[in-house]
């Protein structure tokens, strides 16, 4: 018996020796807190908690353990929160960030006597804290980042954060981020956020930038993590505010050829009709032209009009005129920024030759209702943006329209009262935050024509496109976007002349659009940029059908075409060391013509026309038809000379795969597109630039020279007399050469004091040669001859002189080299029948251009407290009265060849323009 309860006795022991040696355990937490979650573990172990209730969550815990350790389970459940723990005995301490030690690491005396510049403590060290130092200052606020890791290798940790205007909501872009004991810093981009490496331990940052509150903040760094800051504006009393964060931009940005357009600036830039315009205030930059005041195009760099990809939050717009160029259709109200880039192209854009306009909409305001409008003598807009979640989202819609049809029913002339002139524009963006790493936007557009000058017939074009745009932070190094667009153009033409004979015509182009774009900063000397798109074409080359019942015009339409372009592109902007920088890219385009076509095949070595017609090949539904592609090669590199000295260079290869169908010299809203097929290829081209850019006077005065050169192939133009459009064979009627452009530009800009503005000049030229065997097929004997947009020299001046706080004039001169044109020179008889014979092609040139513009812009009073300011625009457009020839043609009268020239502006044109922002 003794026995058996010894026995009895040793299992007892053994089993409660178990019990209290237990160390894995299981849980099942569904949807619970923190704090509930712990009195859990208390219960089920022998383990006691000691914490603050602040310190904890609120958020739910949804977690499953078997047989786990309780570091494993304490790990885990604290993994997302900013809490450390402390294991001894049966005792948990927790902390808030800080780690405890129970003894310190060997280098910790060690690294207390290396200086604090060198940068180098070891992370795994604590960090100790004075609590005299938080009560120094009441207005100083310590934070703290991060979660320290005593098993951490890392020297330093990224603090970042997005800094927001607290009134509006907005983001404050270009505010210094500063630490001066460590003389680090940074600057807030355009949606306000920053980021600066801060070894572990304490700091003082501050914040600095004109019209914002300075703020400093203690931040105790533990490892990486977010300080978001809000500011209120800070009104003062300056005798001149001058924001010149992006002063040394010029200099510093590796890239050439860059142009950006301050949206703000242009309202004291006096144009015709009052009316603010995004693109006319481009051609006053060097190397950015039009062929006349009534074109809707734009020359870049002695390329055609075709070859700028045009794009208005990343959708495409084909025609951003209305009204032949007079107006812009893009709304200055809700425009947020316009860059241009002639010379360096990013690897991410592709399939134009000359150059990109990315013009972004402005986000909308999240924290109150704003708005603007403008009251001029034939237009009105009107923009208003309103909260939908204040501080997330918010709605922006802006509205533009003409009024210029009453005007015209004033005029004398008969058939001018009979006419038609008007336009409008909607646009519309919502954007919305769901978090710090991701956001959304959406832009919809749509505009539309209609004019009819002493005319029979009735135009009208419309453009429509809505693009999208989710925003990914993945974490402090990379971020992504997605974009998504539907870009679509058509003009319709209805004639009415006849009751027999009415009929309309019509064509349309549309894309879809889908772009993956990564941005990656791999270490300090790379930052990666990389991604994948696509886009869809569908084109209508053109209709004709009977208007009216009694019309006896056939209905006829030429075949849809579709094609597809894919591109992968890759760029790496290394810093190669402190003067030197490189920025190198790479794309691959692929581009199919798609089926259902019927393509025909030519004798080889012949013209193309009816007689050398081989066969007829028809392709069914997507099938392809034809492809084409290759790589593209971006590269830019830049050397700092001096400080506020640098000279850059570059080299650009580019693909083309869509042309405009154009006979006349200046491009209209009824030119059409054309994509490569079977007998067309796409255009190519490269250029190669160098520039000096040079800052004076504390970056007051910004300095740039820079030359370009580019070779182009398989350029498109025309036959003389070519019919283009409702021809379902258009190959027949065009050729495809050789095309050079070369030339020089200088700009001097002053961004600062009273008297502010830039002097722009230019001197460029631009040509094509259409070679052949075949003389139908050739041009000026083969030779290279002006396009007819060469204007060799160009000269803008743009001013604005501040005479009070309240008022300024402004002033805008141009002069041009007239264009090329084609001459008669003569007449000669041939089977009794008279003909008139023409020069070379553009072997003339219409007379020069110049125009002056004045302005007086008179500001409100600029009282903080107040619902609304107002600003009032007087101007002169072409105060001179200078019969400007916009084209010059021919008409045979009587057998006597008479020569005339058509202007837009032959008169100054006075006007006056209210604005009103609230």
């Amino acid at each position: 018996m003794k026995k058996v309860f010894t026995i009895l006795l040793f299992l007892v022991c053994v089993l409660a020796y178990t019990q209290e040696k237990k160390t894995n355990w299981s849980f099942e937490f569904e949807n619970i807190n923190f704090e509930t979650a712990l009195l859990e573990i208390e219960n089920k172990t022998n383990y006691k908690f000691y914490f603050l209730k602040d310190w904890l969550d609120q958020k739910q815990i949804t977690a499953s353990f078997k047989d786990e350790n309780l570091e494993t389970i304490l790990d885990e459940i604290f993994k997302e929160t900013t809490i450390n723990y402390f294991i001894r005995d049966q005792r948990i301490i927790l902390t808030q960030n800080s780690v405890i030690y129970n003894k310190l690491p060997e280098s910790f005396y060690r690294n207390q006597s290396i200086s604090s510049e060198t940068n180098t403590q070891e992370a795994s060290a604590p960090i100790f804290t004075d609590d005299q130092s938080k009560s120094a200052s009441n207005s100083i606020t310590t934070v703290k980042i991060g979660k320290a890791n005593k098993n951490s290798n890392k020297t330093t940790y990224s603090v970042s954060g997005v800094v927001k205007n607290k009134t509006t909501g907005e983001p404050i872009p270009n505010l210094g981020v500063l630490v001066k004991e460590k003389n680090l810093s940074a600057i807030t981009d355009d949606n306000g956020f920053y980021e600066i490496k801060l070894p572990a331990g304490i700091f003082l940052i501050e914040t600095s930038a004109l019209g914002v509150q300075s703020i400093k903040t203690r931040v105790v760094v533990y490892n990486d993590g977010e300080l978001n800051l809000q500011l209120q504006e800070d009104h003062q009393l300056l005798d001149e505010v001058v924001v010149n964060a992006e002063a040394d931009k010029n200099v510093e940005k590796v890239i050439t050829g860059v142009t950006k357009i301050e949206i703000e600036g242009i309202k004291n830039i006096p144009l015709v009709l009052g009316e603010r315009d995004i693109l006319k205030v481009a051609t006053t930059m060097p190397g950015i032209t039009k062929t006349g005041e009534g074109s809707s195009g734009y020359n870049v760099r002695g390329g055609k009009e075709d070859q700028n990809l045009i794009l208005l939050d990343n959708a495409v717009i084909y025609n951003p005129v209305h009204f032949f160029g007079i107006f812009s259709a893009l709304n200055p109200f809700t425009s947020g920024e316009a860059n241009i880039y002639k010379g360096s192209i990013p690897s991410q854009f592709g399939g134009r030759l000359s150059s990109v306009f990315d013009i972004k909409t402005r986000d909308a305001n999240t924290n109150k209702v704003s708005g603007e409008a403008s009251l001029g003598p034939v237009t009105g807009n009107l923009m208003i943006e309103t909260p939908i979640v204040k501080e997330k989202s918010a709605l922006m819609v802006g509205a533009r329209a003409s009024y210029s049809d009453w005007i015209l029913k004033k005029l004398e002339e008969e058939n001018l009262k009979n006419s038609e002139a008007t336009f409008y524009d909607v646009i519309t963006k919502y954007n919305h935050r769901f978090s710090e790493k991701d956001n959304i936007k959406a832009t919809a557009y749509f505009s539309k024509d209609r004019f009819s000058i002493t005319s029979d017939s009735l135009y009208s074009y419309n453009n429509l496109l809505f693009s999208a745009e989710w925003n990914h932070n993945y974490n402090d190094k990379t971020e992504g976007s997605l974009y998504v667009s539907q870009s679509n153009y058509e003009f319709n033409i209805e004639y009415n002349e006849n009751e027999n004979r009415d009929f309309e015509l019509g064509y349309d182009i549309s894309e879809t659009d889908l772009k993956y774009l990564m941005n990656h900063n791999l270490n300090s000397k790379h930052d990666l940029q990389y991604g994948l798109s696509g886009k869809l074409y569908s084109v209508l080359p053109g209709n004709q059908k009977p208007l009216g019942d009694d019309s006896i015009v056939e209905r006829f339409s030429v075949p849809r075409e579709k094609g597809i372009e894919t591109a992968l592109f890759l760029s790496d902007n290394f810093e190669i060391n402190d003067k030197f920088s490189l920025e190198a890219g790479l794309r691959y385009s692929w581009y199919a013509f798609l089926g259902e076509t019927q393509q025909r095949t030519y004798e080889n070595g012949k013209p193309k026309n009816e007689e050398t017609v081989v066969d007829t090949l028809n392709y069914g539904n997507n099938e392809i038809a034809k492809n084409y592609g290759g790589p593209e090669f971006r590269v830019s590199s830049r050397y700092f000379l001096k400080p506020d000295l640098s000279v850059k260079a570059s080299f650009n290869s580019t693909y083309q795969y869509i042309h405009m169908l154009s006979n006349n010299t200046t491009v209209s809203p009824i030119d059409t597109w054309k994509l490569s097929d079977l007998n067309i290829k796409p255009q190519k081209a490269w250029m190669a630039s160098l520039g000096v850019y040079k800052n004076f006077d504390e970056n007051t005065y910004e300095l740039s020279i820079e030359g370009y050169y580019k070779k182009s192939k398989d350029i498109l133009d025309f036959k003389v007399g070519a019919e283009l459009f409702l021809n379902e064979h258009v190959e027949t009627e065009v050729l495809q050469g050789l095309g050079k452009a070369y030339g020089v530009e200088f700009l001097l800009k002053k961004d600062e004091g009273r008297l502010n503005g830039w002097v722009g000049y230019s001197y460029s030229r631009s040509f094509f040669k259409l070679d052949s065997q075949h003389a139908e097929e050739r041009v000026n004997n083969g030779a290279y001859f002006p396009s007819n947009y060469d204007k060799p020299h160009n000269f803008n001046l743009v001013s604005n002189y501040r005479l009070t706080k309240r008022y300024s004039f402004s002033a805008n001169f141009v002069y041009q080299t007239g264009r090329p044109v084609t001459f008669p020179v003569g007449e000669y008889e041939y089977q009794d029948a008279k003909y008139v014979y023409y020069s070379n092609r553009n072997q003339y040139r219409i007379p020069d251009y110049f125009r002056l513009d004045l302005g007086l812009n008179i500001e409100g009073n600029h009282k903080i407290k107040k619902l609304a300011h107002s600003f009032w625009n007087i101007s002169v457009y072409n105060v001179l009265g200078r019969n400007n020839p916009y084209s010059v043609f021919f008409v045979t009268d009587s057998g006597e060849i008479k020569a005339y020239k058509s202007s837009i502006f032959a008169i100054p044109v006075p006007t006056i323009t209210y604005n009103l922002k609230f």
